[in-house]
């Protein structure tokens, strides 16, 4: 498990740095100003649970089970929550109506939380392993 954790960790930042790079070079004169800050706002916020996960695969203490959930957590909240705003931010570019799926992202934003959320909860339940 802790290498399926890395490994993902490694893709979701990796796959992070060349959105960041297509914001920054692609999509600069392409989106409006709002839709392309929301957009490095997706790239921001995988890039941070990217390096959660790198933490969560690396770190010792935590039982199977719960860096399995803190993982299932994090990873369906950056597929949530990033990927719902890079959809949503180049609409335009598109000629898609994503509006529908705007719901998405506060879910998946709830998803992280959650998976800090536990993560905390679990180190603080451990018998200091």
């Amino acid at each position: 498990m802790n290498k399926t954790i890395v490994m993902t960790a490694v893709a979701f930042g990796g796959s992070a740095v060349a959105l960041g790079a297509l914001g920054a070079h692609g999509l600069k004169e392409q989106l409006e100003p709002e839709a392309l800050e929301s957009f490095r706002t997706g790239v921001q916020y995988q890039m941070y649970h990217a390096l959660f996960l790198l933490f969560l695969g690396l770190e010792k203490t935590l039982d199977p089970r719960s860096r399995k959930r803190v993982f299932g957590l994090v990873v369906t909240g950056i597929l949530c929550f990033s990927f719902s705003i890079y959809f949503l931010s180049t609409a335009g570019l598109t000629g898609w109506d994503l509006s529908a799926i705007g719901w998405i992202t506060p879910l998946g934003g709830v998803l992280l939380i959650s998976g800090w959320g536990y993560l905390l909860y679990r180190i603080f339940r451990s018998k200091g392993r």
